[in-house]
């Protein structure tokens, strides 16, 4: 089912394997090309463009584009004991680990009376992303609102897709995370109308935001690029990925079930296992194999693993399984090997390490309290996943006194005369003088 990359014997660059890892075909600037007259419309038509494009994409005119409040009440008086018990839970970790990943403080006196601070402060608004495609994300708005919420963040928007199934409204669950958070302003919203709205505003509708978060599809992600600069964005999130570095002394079951976990997701989904055993890649093929046969989503799980975005890729030892996971970059990294943490210690490129066989991805994407709105398509080279910094700025505050800024004015007017700014020496000067 996995299509097969040999590895072994070969010595190759970084470069080389940034080359060879398997990769999805997603063009985020050919979208950009669909979502940008999309946008426009929203800017200039605001809540008669947003209706209009809910009928052409998603299939509905949403009655309320905001939700009524009642509808978020009732969704919650609704929602499943069980799902509700597991969003509490979920709420609870990620709350107390995010809260706890807030950068303290700083106050550094450099000299007597020389004091440079730096405060880490939320922005004032938010928007925050919830998909509503082929399945329900409840889980991304926890993810999303608890991170803005242990940030300080002060006014928050979710925007979900509306649903032709539940009246023009947003999945109920997704309402329901949204009452369990105190979210009450939700719009029926999706795609790159959404984003449209948030970045520009709708007039008696909708306030504009700084930052906007939040997974979605391509033109999501477009449409994020587009306005990148009118507001803040977390990243371009594309297809979701898992990898699995395993050895062999790894479960075969276990390694086949998580990555037929992200396989499901999206016909995009890439999911590569990278090993030394030749066996063990057998055994897994075998066993995913069976287990996707018998899944509930076949065709799309099937699609995703027999995709160039998904293999097997044997090297020939464990150094060489580090490289090609620090060039794959993968979203969601598993460590099945006899050493877990020590191999998690050698990665550097990775959304999030899952260490050892009962740190399983899945545990992740819902209460494990880490973050899933993780970097995409090798971006983890550079980029982090979604964290409280996401949504506060770090501000310095400059405090010197008088004798402060006399013990160094003349050097600051030294350098500003040898970059030709006599106005900045004057402006010190002036102050030395009196």
């Amino acid at each position: 089912m996995l299509s097969r990359i040999d590895l072994r014997g070969q010595d190759l660059s970084a470069r080389e394997l940034l080359s060879i890892v398997p990769r999805a075909d997603v063009n985020v600037g050919d979208a950009l090309a669909v979502v940008e007259p999309i946008i426009e419309d929203v800017r200039v038509r605001g809540e008669a463009a947003l209706k209009e494009l809910g009928e052409r994409f998603d299939g509905v005119v949403p009655e309320h584009v905001r939700v009524p409040e009642a509808a978020i009440r009732e969704a919650l008086a609704t929602l499943d004991p069980a799902v509700r018990d597991g969003l509490e839970e979920a709420i609870d970790r990620v709350g107390r680990f995010h809260r706890a990943t807030v950068p303290p403080p700083v106050d550094v006196e450099l000299a007597p009376g020389a004091v440079v601070s730096q405060r880490w402060i939320p922005v004032g608004r938010v928007g925050l992303y919830v998909p509503g495609g082929l399945a329900v994300y409840p889980s991304s708005v926890v993810m999303n609102v608890v991170t803005a919420q242990a940030a300080g963040v002060p006014s928050i928007a979710v925007t979900s897709p509306p649903q032709k199934a539940f009246g023009g409204l947003p999945h109920p669950t997704i309402l329901a995370a949204c009452a369990l958070l105190g979210v009450t302003e939700v719009y029926a919203v999706g795609g790159a109308q959404a984003i449209g709205m948030l970045a520009y505003g709708v007039e008696g509708l909708c306030d504009p935001v700084d930052v906007i978060t939040g997974p979605g599809n391509v033109y999501v992600a477009a449409a994020k690029r587009a306005v990148n600069g009118v507001v803040g964005i977390d990243s371009e999130a594309g297809p979701t990925e898992i990898a699995v570095i395993a050895d062999a002394t790894a479960t075969p079951r276990w390694v086949a079930a998580d990555l037929l976990s992200q396989a499901e997701h999206d016909p995009m989904a890439g999911s590569v296992l990278i090993t030394d055993s030749e066996e063990l890649a057998e055994a897994v093929e075998r066993e995913l194999g069976a287990l996707a046969d018998a899944t509930k989503h076949l065709a799309r799980t099937k699609e995703a693993l027999t995709g160039r975005q998904s293999a097997v890729i044997l090297t020939s030892g464990l150094d060489q399984s580090v490289a090609v996971a620090d060039a794959y970059g993968a979203e969601h990294l598993e460590i099945h090997t006899a050493s877990p943490r020590e191999v998690a210690a050698r990665i550097r490129n990775a959304g999030a390490i899952f260490v050892g066989e009962h740190s399983p991805v899945p545990l992740g994407d819902y209460l494990a309290g880490s973050n899933h709105v993780l970097p995409t398509g090798g971006t983890a080279r550079f980029a982090s996943g979604l964290g409280v910094t996401a949504f506060l700025k770090a501000v310095s505050f400059i405090d010197y006194s008088a004798d402060a800024l006399g013990a160094v004015g003349e050097k600051v007017v030294a350098l500003a005369e040898a970059e030709d700014l006599p106005a900045h020496g004057a402006a010190i000067r002036a102050r030395l003088s009196e």
